[in-house]
């Protein structure tokens, strides 16, 4: 089974109640990436039981697992899928091992994402370019990465923290080299829509450099360095504020426009009429994060309500759980959410 043995206490042909408890034994083949897969000093194992609440204990190329059915079985599923990631040459960090945990109890919970099917081994989109391969880390990137493989308009929408902006980046670097586009677009409304960057020093790449240093980042990820440099220096890969936008046909290109919540509308719409042949368009913004002038109506907000049911375009919208930074991230996120609507419901109060 994927390269080791299970030997259990319980049969599996049925989910039992929560509250049954479960033992088994995992032994992996390979002594070595049982070793990767356990972590150093078992950090892997202790990660699970903090998450699971169960207990992983390691005895050489073994783990002998320990609690509720339920957790334990998303334990095993979840290191089954870690040690077919070594398997395949991957490695297993941290934050895979929580990905891996977080899309176990995705599977048995059901939640109503197309992409989650119960199955008994685990599987999750993946995005793969030569440097780096990365797997979704919630049902929501899941859901995300598949709707960017399928579609040419994806909207990812939702707080910062959630991998909408890097995932994007990352699917744009695989089309690249996989040749399925001949360029990588991206571009961003934080800088007042172009009208002040005469005023900043240097070439129109070093005067936008600051407020795309989040895809850049992305990008070095994903690919190696001195590639994105030449990339960038043929025109490979453009850096186009949004305002250079218009008028322009954007074909056989992957374009990103991030930060869209700072979109006006006109800018919108004519950003979403360069679409052309063979393009794809990935949109991210986190519509709580909108810097407008008063009175101004962000174009992302109105977009997502005029294209709702539009064929072709889908709109994944991430939430606090799906925050894959600090866990303290998450917690900052609902609290100011749970703060928003209070205002919120007492000025519609007011009205």
């Amino acid at each position: 089974m994927n390269g080791h043995e299970l030997v259990t206490s319980s049969s599996r042909q049925s989910r039992p109640p929560a509250t049954d408890a479960n033992h088994f034994v995992l032994t992996f083949e390979n002594n070595r990436l049982a070793s990767e897969l356990f972590g150093q000093f078992d950090q892997n194992l202790k990660l699970l039981e903090a998450k699971l609440q169960i207990t992983a204990t390691a005895r050489g190329n073994s783990v002998a697992i320990s609690g509720d059915v339920l957790a334990t079985n998303h334990a095993r599923r979840a290191l089954d899928f870690l040690y077919d990631r070594l398997q395949n040459g991957g490695s297993v960090e941290l934050s895979d091992v929580e990905g891996a945990i977080r899309m176990a109890q995705a599977a048995d919970d059901q939640l109503t994402l197309p992409t989650m099917e119960r199955k008994a081994k685990l599987t999750m989109a993946q995005i793969s370019t030569r440097k780096k391969t990365i797997s979704a880390r919630t049902p929501t990137q899941d859901a995300y990465m598949r709707a960017l493989e399928r579609l040419e308009l994806v909207f990812g929408v939702g707080p910062a923290g959630t991998g909408k902006t890097y995932l994007a980046v990352a699917h744009a670097a695989q089309l690249l080299e996989r040749g399925a586009v001949e360029k990588i677009i991206l571009s961003r409304p934080a800088v007042e829509a172009g009208e002040r960057l005469g005023f900043l020093p240097g070439d129109m790449k070093e005067k936008v450099d600051p407020y795309l240093r989040p895809l850049y980042d992305a990008l070095y990820d994903m690919m190696p360095g001195d590639k994105v440099e030449r990339a960038i220096t043929a025109g490979v890969i453009e850096i186009a504020p949004l305002a250079f936008m218009r008028g322009r046909t954007l074909a056989n290109a992957a374009v990103i426009l991030d930060e869209a919540q700072n979109t006006t509308s006109m800018q919108m719409k004519m950003f979403l009429t360069r679409l052309g042949e063979n393009s794809r368009m990935i949109i991210t913004g986190d519509p709580s994060q909108i810097d407008l002038p008063r009175g101004v109506k962000s174009g992302l907000v109105e977009a997502l309500q005029i294209l709702k049911g539009v064929e072709g375009v889908s709109v994944i919208r991430f939430k606090d759980v799906d925050v894959v930074r600090h866990p303290l991230v998450a917690r900052i996120v609902k609290a100011y959410d749970a703060e928003y609507a209070v205002v919120e419901e007492s000025e519609q109060m007011e009205r």
